[in-house]
């Protein structure tokens, strides 16, 4: 079924890279300079100039995936070039995403490259000073406001592992880490501290927060999937576990139409331009759950995994479910 929709195109891949890098740029060197002329009026265009490096971060996706130009070599050229501006080291964050890939929804494979999830069991088996920690970082004060900013731009900064195994990973991480010190350097001796840290900086953090954001909204809604290994299956993963984000166009083509996940966790080889026809033009994949903009706010509150139910549900919801259970015992 998705077979045709595998194959990259170089021409719609450059026309994308082009609509999207050159509008960017146009718009940050606005931002920067135009804070000689307005201040206000520069802020305007951080929201544009944020969800276009959402979109340019998509074309990093894809090509983690292998999945945006037809070369391989030109995947990871590209890749590792926006890992700059996205301050995402590509071959680092490429390992981890594709752990993610391979064990979405999988209750025996959670830690690596996703929001951490536990279930009703397991957060009550912890104690206290471990409760409030959970609760603490499931806050979206804290998914959403400093997590971002502790993500990209400090996280994201340091190599983890053994030198000697993941040499790979800190060279991507340290080349990275570099690249960005340089264009960093050039923006401030051609324009001053100033404008790049009230043009870059903002950009930069609202960018991660709509990533985040994201990411979250595509595996954290209330009927998504977790299965122990033994029961869980791939397809019904992609398909139940991953949303269907139904944005309006112009956010769709914002975020690199990633909001047909369940198509790219379906397969992840599906270029970003070809997600949308893959679903319009196969009814059987539009059976899935489906989260309008305003419906997925409500789903920021979800917490922790109901296993007996199937759903993810709130700390109030924990509660809920703990006296269910009483209930069943008294009875």
């Amino acid at each position: 079924m998705v077979a045709p929709y595998l194959k990259p195109d170089w021409r719609r891949a450059l026309i994308q890279l082009s609509n999207t890098a050159l509008p960017f740029l146009a718009v940050m060197a606005a931002i920067m300079v135009g804070f000689e002329y307005g201040f206000w009026e520069a802020l305007l265009l951080v929201p544009l100039a944020a969800f276009l490096l959402v979109r340019l971060f998509m074309f990093q996706h894809d090509c983690g995936h292998g999945s945006f130009f037809p070369a391989r070599w030109a995947n990871d050229l590209l890749g590792s070039v926006l890992g700059v501006l996205t301050l995402t080291p590509y071959k680092a964050w490429r390992g981890d995403h594709a752990q993610h890939h391979a064990g979405a929804g999988n209750l025996d494979r959670r830690g690596i490259g996703d929001v951490t999830t536990l279930t009703v069991d397991e957060y009550l088996a912890l104690p206290a000073g471990r409760r409030l920690r959970y609760r603490v970082y499931r806050h979206p004060l804290v998914l959403f406001g400093i997590g971002p900013a502790w993500q990209f731009l400090i996280n994201q900064r340091i190599p983890v592992g053994s030198p000697r195994r993941r040499w790979r990973d800190w060279l991507s991480v340290l080349g990275t880490n570099a690249g960005l010190l340089g264009m960093l350097t050039v923006l401030v001796v051609a324009l001053g501290p100033i404008p790049v840290l009230v043009g870059w900086l903002p950009v930069t953090v609202l960018a991660a927060t709509i990533g985040i954001w994201l990411f979250y909204i595509q595996h954290q809604f209330e009927d998504a999937y977790w299965e122990p290994k033994p029961d869980w299956d791939f397809q019904a993963a992609a398909l139940k576990g991953s949303s269907f984000y139904d944005l309006p166009r112009a956010l769709h083509w914002l975020t690199g139409n990633i909001g047909f996940h369940h198509i790219h966790h379906l397969s992840s080889r599906i270029p970003n331009y070809r997600l949308r026809a893959c679903h319009e033009e196969n009814p059987a994949l539009q059976g899935v759950s489906r989260l309008s903009l305003l419906g997925s706010l409500k789903c920021a509150r979800l917490a922790v995994w109901d296993s007996e139910h199937g759903k993810l549900v709130s700390f109030r919801g924990v509660r809920v479910a703990v006296a269910r259970r009483k209930a069943r015992l008294a009875a």
